[in-house]
């Protein structure tokens, strides 16, 4: 690791401080720094004013890097999030007012991505912090009665029920739209192969395979309010420089609301996913 790690939560985030990029994409022990990410799921490095070119390489060093189509950046590996479609695809200034909900990303692909780098280029201090809970930490805290109920249970993703709620009005035909994305079914428990496990849940769970709609939804809206308690999460509030790496598979992650016309940009990497949900 570098200097100076401390704990954020008890069930989650650390903050390190006392570094450079240079020492981070150099020197930094790379197994360290994923056993890190896998134990406290969050890695906040404070002021780091890590480059784009820098935070292509400790990507790769943390595994393989997803290459987005959109190709928005330069730099083909970077994807920009921000809401201003001056400076960026309208679409997808449109699509992400979904991140505003509790979700993992592409939980309605076969292999969620692994683990994502957030560089803050420019930020918003009326809005945009991003919050984490601990899926892992929810998971244990379950009445074994909750465990049981739900140890064989499967849920459909898909990306039209985020897209939905983020746009309640949108017309028949935006609605078409999302249907380009296929549902997954996942199950709703996610075992790895250590035996830990997590729950899989978001903005995408649709619905209970086999369960009535409505008692389906009231279950995935009962979990994910007790995920995403106050015991569980962590809220990052951004500094311009700050670097966060978090672990997709283990966390679910949403950014509190900004306008559209805000500055806030960040530089996103994403390492494709290595484990399939079971």
């Amino acid at each position: 690791m570098t200097s100076d790690p401390s704990k954020l939560t008890p069930h989650v985030g650390l903050e390190i401080t006392g570094t450079t990029a240079a020492d981070v994409v150099s020197g930094a022990d790379m197994q360290e720094l994923s056993r890190a990410l896998d134990e406290r799921g969050v890695i906040v490095y404070r002021n780091l004013d890590i480059g784009d070119e820098e935070l292509v390489s400790l990507s790769r060093k943390l595994g393989e890097v997803v290459v987005p189509p959109t190709r928005e950046h330069r730099l083909p590996e970077i994807a920009t999030i921000t809401l201003d479609p001056s400076k960026t695809a309208e679409a997808l200034a449109y699509f992400r007012q979904g991140n505003f909900l509790w979700h993992i990303d592409g939980a309605y692909d076969p292999v969620p991505q692994k683990a994502t780098l957030l560089a803050a280029r420019e930020v918003d201090k009326s809005g945009g912090d991003t919050e984490f809970a601990s899926t892992y930490a929810a998971y244990e805290a379950l009445p074994d009665a909750d465990k049981e109920l739900i140890a064989d249970l499967k849920v459909l993703h898909r990306f039209g029920a985020a897209q939905c709620l983020a746009h309640p009005d949108a017309s028949n035909a935006e609605q078409e739209s999302w249907r380009q994305w296929p549902d997954r079914v996942h199950p709703l428990v996610w075992t790895r192969p250590s035996g830990r496990k997590s729950l899989l849940l978001g903005a995408t769970a649709d619905e209970v395979v086999g369960w009535p709609r409505e008692e389906g939804r009231a279950l995935l809206d009962r979990l994910l309010a007790w995920s995403t308690g106050p015991e569980f999460v962590l809220r990052h509030h951004w500094r311009k420089g700050d670097l966060v790496i978090f672990d997709n598979t283990g966390l679910l992650h949403r950014v509190t609301p900004f306008e559209p016309t805000s500055r806030r940009v960040m530089h996103r990497t994403t390492l494709v996913g290595e484990l399939a949900v079971a």
